[in-house]
């Protein structure tokens, strides 16, 4: 009997990072299956499973391994409450006519994603987009078991979270594994909820190393996999055949929303790295300052430089007394390992620098004039060079309702801008206000204001208070030079 295809369109569940926005999926469901009495197939219960007895039968089925690691990894239930304006709020005829404001309505926003338990006490790590503004948090296990959690850490740069179940447990955990370990070609598993179907393992190998310029902000280093990740796989395990965790799923590279087989997933080692931070109690995420800027090696500067190959992070500049400066790096020479772990790009040496971590010792292999050595960098935090000596611009100009700062690495570091950034910074706006209304953006450098240089912000709340014809205002956003007027 013939009978018309059935398309069933689920669209995305959770804020896995795609490239083309929400994701949609259609399947297409034809004929049924034969049933084994039809074929004269063997039932399952004819021929019950056996758990391999040696590495080579473990190749045959991954049944052990996923049961091994399963109930570790979890469903993220995010929920958050969102305000939405309504257009006569404020509205000076609406009240006059209907006598009344017009209020804002609240409705709540729910996001899927997954986690893996890396803690018996209850530690859960999830990407940070899969919780974001999140006012409630659940967490379900694999045997129907849910949870309230708390975030104890998260960081939007790196895409990761940390959540702790409240309950005491113990609870089945997935080992960390190092993924340094881990070479093209490997076997894996990732353990996701894709699309709010339930718990679901897929397969295949580890396609790449060292991915960058995957997803927007500056974390930059991936393994690649062809496993399928879906949405909903935010947060997901990947799994070696070890049973240990090598990488959080992120990211997938799609036109259409679905798996194509190119996958994403943060390694590891930088997990283990900001799991020992949020157990620490620390709360925010601190990387290594450096104190310099670095470029990728193009083929063209690597025969310039009389490299063999196009890789490394070229040394562009130096901060003053960094720990850069005080290791002896000097602009045009070349990184090309750290730790005698080969340096891919720039992205990569932030990468390998922090996994070593803060107060560590990296030993970084510098290429110069076809030569190379080693030196010693000492890592630490950025420093606040100058006090930040942040200030509420008041009054009636341009400014007012900006909060603005004297820039330094650390600032600079907690804005997401370069840390050698300089100058008098802006750090917050508040809605509605002047500022906001004249376009003040947060990170905004203040380079002047009617022609006098702006070097720290108690400069530029004085000139704030002046009451000139005309605001003559430049700043510096993302690099590039603006110039406003205002009256």
């Amino acid at each position: 009997m013939n009978r018309s295809p059935l398309v069933f369109v689920l669209s995305a569940l959770s804020g896995l990072a795609l490239f083309t926005g929400v994701a949609v999926v259609g399947f297409a469901a034809g004929e049924p299956a034969d049933t084994p009495a039809q074929t004269g197939a063997v039932t399952q219960a004819q021929t019950p499973k056996v758990l391999p007895q040696s590495n080579a039968e473990m190749q045959l089925s991954f049944a052990p391994l996923v049961k091994r690691t399963a109930n570790a990894v979890v469903n993220v239930y995010a929920e958050k409450t969102v305000e939405r304006r309504s257009p006569f709020a404020d509205d000076p005829f609406f009240e006059q006519f209907f006598g009344q404001r017009m209020p804002n309505r609240s409705e709540k926003q729910s996001s899927l994603g997954s986690g893996v338990i890396v803690g018996q006490d209850g530690i859960v790590v999830t990407n940070n987009h899969v919780i974001a503004d999140a006012d409630d948090i659940k967490v379900a296990l694999a045997d129907g078991r849910e949870f309230e959690s708390t975030v104890i850490l998260k960081d939007d740069r790196l895409d990761l979270a940390v959540l702790k179940i409240k309950s005491d447990g113990p609870f089945d955990i997935v080992p960390f594994g190092d993924s340094d370990a881990v070479e093209v070609g490997d076997l894996v598993l990732a353990i996701g909820n894709p699309f709010g179907v339930g718990q679901t393992v897929t397969s295949g190998i580890v396609s790449a190393l060292a991915r960058n310029q995957i997803v927007s902000g500056d974390f930059g280093f991936f393994i690649q996999t062809d496993a399928s990740i879906n949405p909903g796989n935010s947060g997901g395990g990947l799994i070696d055949m070890n049973g240990q965790l090598i990488g959080i799923n992120t990211a997938i590279f799609s036109r259409g929303g679905g798996s194509n087989g190119v996958g994403f997933a943060i390694p590891a080692n930088l997990v283990k790295v900001f799991v020992a931070s949020a157990e620490g109690g620390n709360g925010s995420f601190t990387r290594p300052y450096i104190g310099a800027r670095f470029e990728p090696v193009t083929s063209e500067v690597a025969d310039a430089l009389g490299l063999d190959r196009a890789r490394g992070a070229l040394v562009s500049a130096v901060t003053e007394d960094s720990p850069a400066d005080r290791a002896g790096l000097k602009p045009g020479q070349v990184i090309v390992a750290v730790n005698g772990i080969e340096v891919e790009h720039p992205d990569a040496l932030g990468y390998r620098l922090t996994t070593v971590g803060i107060g560590h010792d990296a030993r970084v292999t510098v290429s110069e004039n076809g030569k190379t050595r080693d030196v010693t960098m000492t890592l630490a935090e950025a420093p606040e060079t100058k006090p930040r000596d942040e200030r509420l611009i008041e009054g009636r100009n341009p400014f007012a309702g900006a909060v603005v700062g004297n820039l330094s690495p650390r600032l600079a570091d907690e804005l997401h801008m370069p840390t050698s950034s300089t100058g008098v910074v802006v750090t917050e706006v508040n809605r509605g206000s002047p500022a906001a209304r004249v376009g003040f953006q947060p990170k905004d450098i203040v380079v002047a204001v009617n022609g006098t240089p702006i070097e720290t912000s108690e400069t530029l709340e004085a000139l704030a208070q002046s009451d000139p014809s005309l605001w003559r205002v430049e700043i510096e956003r993302n690099g590039q030079r603006i110039r406003q007027f205002f009256r």
